[in-house]
């Protein structure tokens, strides 16, 4: 007995379509490290794509470089980042963004917005539940985000000052945002990407089974 053709026709498309599924995956940034960078738990090479949501981690006495479309991003040693959609998010550590696309960074609650499209730079560092601001180019506005009330476009952020050209300031993490978040670490974490392409793996092998395996299984027609 054979294999229904609607049966067919599923298989089929599932094993064409979750290959190009996976070729939609475009790089978000490139990192350049000469060792002691890790992505996603796993150490990177020089020039390595990173992708949206991609935890990226530099052990002591390493540092790395992204390098996006108008923006570059110096992450110093033993820093903790996750990018984001123009934006990076620093767990911990120390990061200084060379910008014409007003690239931003979050830590906690507050986030670093450059206040134009002009060429910006400035650096953010959290150590110590501190976090220092320094505007070397160009000014930055730095930004809370509050959890009280109806969120409304009025209070979901508020604008903690600006951090003019030249200036830095420093923020009380703990005071500001309240308890510390919970630890991020590169050790266990896994892009969405490989689980995707993971994915698509089995329903590549789940079809085969299905499709032929099962086939060649069934007894002859008399």
């Amino acid at each position: 007995m054979s294999v229904s053709i609607p049966r067919g026709i599923v298989c089929w498309t599932l094993v064409v379509a979750a290959p190009l599924s996976l070729l939609g995956q475009t790089p978000s940034a490139i990192l350049h490290a000469q060792g002691g960078v890790w992505v996603n738990g796993y150490e990177a090479q020089d020039s390595s794509a990173v992708f949206t949501g991609d935890l990226l981690e530099t052990k002591p006495g390493f540092s790395a470089s992204l390098t996006l479309e108008g923006s570059t991003i110096q992450i110093g040693p033993e820093s903790v980042a996750r990018l984001q959609e123009n934006m990076l998010v620093l767990d911990h550590g120390v990061v200084s963004v060379t910008t014409s696309r007003s690239f931003k960074v979050q830590v906690n609650c507050l986030t670093v917005v450059p206040v134009s499209d002009q060429w910006t730079q400035y650096d953010v560092t959290d150590v110590n539940r501190t976090i220092r601001v320094a505007a070397r180019k160009s000014d930055v506005y730095v930004e809370r985000a509050t959890k009280t009330g109806k969120p409304t476009p009025e209070t979901m952020t508020s604008r903690e000052g600006t951090v003019h050209e030249g200036e830095e300031r420093d923020y009380d993490e703990s005071a500001l945002c309240g308890a510390p978040p919970r630890p991020t670490g590169g050790g266990s974490v896994l892009n969405s990407k490989w689980i995707v392409a993971g994915a698509g793996g089995v329903v590549i092998l789940v079809c085969i089974f299905e499709c032929h395996g099962k086939r060649s299984a069934s007894p002859a027609s008399p």
